[in-house]
């Protein structure tokens, strides 16, 4: 029996030994950070190599041997790249706070005012958002030029919900319903108000997943590239990720150092957010799959 309990305790001590931890748990976990920001690491060296470094096949093409500063040079300087930087952060950060507002009356309508018919609009909303951009900006477009918005920043403020209301409905429709129903009747029997109850007691708790539903607005507007390409054409309006493209690209030209300089840039807004909301990222997650 000892033999036994012995056997037993050395198996279960071999779950736990250095050897297997490593080979269970830090190994897949250096595997996915090197997968992970490597992107990173191949754009920032690209964008600090010389020109002779980039179009040589000798050396070491993971490492910068004399750094330079040419490319971002170029990018700030010779290009509207601030101009860029400033309407993408525009057009997201507006495009988002419209998105959010309609998002939590539409969900809070869906999920707790009852009517006929809640389910069936719930997933409505929740399949116009697989419908494809590139499907919705033609008739998009044409509602735009009859407008006339073409090659304004309002014309990205007004299309881009067209994708982030539905997606943050259903986010938060998922996360409304993970919020106690009887805090709401307590509300009412003490005479409170539908728009008192939704400010008061709704939103404070639905915090985390009001910042989960706004993360993933903004990086949907941060990276958009369809709209921002059909309804803008010049320079001084284009959003990041036309302008890098179109702009550093002159005919079979890559200006690849001023590239990847200048996704990089783009790229760390975001992950700026992401670091510091991390916490309400997840939980926002977490309560809107709950049920």
């Amino acid at each position: 029996m000892s033999t036994d309990n012995t056997a037993d305790m050395g198996g279960m001590g071999f779950l736990d030994s250095p050897m297997r931890k490593a080979l269970t748990v830090y190994l897949p976990l250096a595997i996915f950070v090197v997968v992970l920001l490597f992107p990173f690491y191949w754009m920032a060296i690209t964008a600090f190599k010389p020109n002779n470094e980039l179009l040589s096949r000798e050396g070491n093409p993971f490492w910068v041997v004399a750094p330079t500063l040419a490319h971002v040079k170029k990018l700030l300087f010779d290009t509207s790249y601030p101009q860029w930087m400033w309407n993408t952060v525009l057009v997201s950060v507006v495009s988002t706070f419209f998105s959010l507002t309609a998002s939590v009356f539409a969900a809070y309508a869906i999920e707790r005012l009852r009517f006929t018919g809640a389910k069936q609009v719930g997933l409505a909303i929740f399949l116009a958002y697989l419908v494809p951009p590139s499907i919705l900006f033609i008739p998009l477009a044409s509602v735009v030029f009859q407008l006339g918005l073409f090659d304004t920043r309002l014309a990205l403020i007004l299309t881009y919900p067209t994708f982030l209301i539905p997606f943050c409905t259903w986010l938060l429709m998922g996360y409304f319903r993970s919020i106690p129903y009887e805090l709401e009747e307590c509300a009412l029997i003490d005479g409170a108000t539908r728009w008192q109850i939704l400010v008061k007691i709704v939103l404070p708790l639905a915090v985390p997943g009001l910042i989960s539903a706004g993360i993933f607005a903004f990086t949907l507007s941060w990276n958009e590239f369809i709209y921002a390409l059909t309804f803008v054409s010049s320079s001084e309006i284009k959003t990041l990720p036309v302008g890098v493209v179109t702009e550093l690209v002159e005919g079979d030209v890559y200006h690849w150092g001023s590239l990847m300089a200048g996704a990089l840039f783009g790229s760390l807004p975001v992950a700026f957010i992401y670091s510091f909301f991390v916490e309400y990222y997840v939980s926002g997650m977490t309560g809107s799959v709950k049920e």
